[in-house]
């Protein structure tokens, strides 16, 4: 089959996605989505929407910055909806690096960070986290290059304090210094607060882990007005109505029923630490986790054989073949019920193994 690629993506390695099988019904623990439903007034906003979908969205998602901007602390002038935080992390990397300014990001984390380098042609510089998969901070203070950070990071839950990602900030003035918290709701802590005293910070969250809205695709950036207006040039010179209108209102009665979803992060947050003292109950290795996941790995058993018995069994986690962590399977926490099962493959598959 011929390719029509163009020369200058010829050699681009696209963002692998968890792995969605739909060839029985799996106990799905690889995708950090969350094991609970939307709330009922989600729900509700999103079908009476349905009926007007032949009308344009609202470019400027106005109510829903509106509904936002006392959430976050900040003026909805400061909030930029985006489709997935994905989207804001791409057009921060179109729109703050370029050929003169590299993007500085650790070598683990967030996969879809080299891609978006490498999309736009940006020289990376990668920083190698620490043997225990911490981050020195210091390794970022005075770069002078775009900063993207992960709090939590992925795929190891793992974070930083936020005195030293100010220390960061305060380093790189001329620099927009990027932190992702897609994961903040399950027990990080948040820097936009920062936002005030630091026209250089981006923050990026997600309505996708912690207001059930992974299929819905919806992000917010976080930032000073400067900062969202270059973001908001580019995204009305590709996709100026971004977030759809079912979107758009089930942000806004998301919003409004947000006691719904801390209660939801809170039994999650439980969950994790039940399952992160059973499974060193059983010899394994679990990394200190604020994330909806764990990065776990056991003396007895390869990652890849881990994560492919599991799957003949039922229960999907995500593996990665990079070199540093290919010992480790990331395992999203879901219900109760699901980690217990979870937890019984597991002990069948490393009594298998004469464990």
């Amino acid at each position: 089959m011929r390719s029509f690629m163009s020369e200058k993506y010829a050699t681009l390695e696209a963002y692998t996605p968890g792995e969605q099988p739909q060839d029985m019904q799996y106990v799905k623990l690889n995708t950090n989505e969350s094991p609970f439903p939307p709330s009922d007034k989600v729900l509700e906003a999103v079908a009476e929407e349905a009926e007007k979908l032949n009308l344009y969205c609202d470019p400027e998602c106005k109510a829903l910055r509106e509904e936002l901007a006392p959430i976050f602390g900040v003026n909805p002038e400061n909030i930029l909806p985006v489709n997935g935080s994905d989207e804001a992390l791409y057009l921060a990397f179109a729109a703050f690096a370029d050929a003169n300014t590299p993007v500085a990001y650790p070598n683990i984390s967030y996969g879809f960070y080299p891609v978006y380098a490498a999309v736009n042609h940006l020289p990376s510089h990668v920083i190698p986290l620490k043997g225990d998969f911490s981050l020195d901070y210091r390794e970022y203070c005075g770069l002078n290059e775009m900063i993207v950070i992960a709090n939590p990071n992925a795929p190891t839950g793992m974070t930083i304090p936020v005195s030293e990602i100010e220390e960061i900030l305060k380093s790189n003035p001329n620099n927009v210094v990027l932190i992702d918290e897609a994961y903040v709701a399950f027990g990080g802590e948040s820097c936009v607060p920062l936002i005030e005293k630091y026209d250089n910070l981006l923050v990026c969250q997600t309505f996708s882990k912690s207001h059930s809205m992974a299929g819905a695709r919806l992000g917010v950036a976080i930032a000073s007005e400067g900062i969202i207006r270059d973001m908001n040039t580019l995204k009305y010179s590709i996709n100026p109505y971004n977030i759809n209108r079912m979107t758009q209102r089930a942000g806004i009665a998301a919003a409004q029923t947000s006691r719904y979803y801390l209660d939801n992060c809170k039994v999650i947050v439980e969950n994790r630490e039940y399952t992160t003292l059973k499974l060193k109950e059983m010899g394994f290795e679990v990394l200190p986790s604020k994330a909806n996941f764990i990065f776990a790995k056991s003396s007895a058993i390869s990652g890849q054989e881990y994560y492919a018995k599991l799957k003949s069994e039922g229960v999907l986690v995500r593996h990665f073949k990079k070199p540093e962590i290919e010992d480790f399977c990331r395992i999203t926490i879901g219900t109760r019920e699901q980690m217990d099962v979870l937890l019984e493959k597991t002990a069948k598959i490393l009594s298998e193994k004469g464990c």
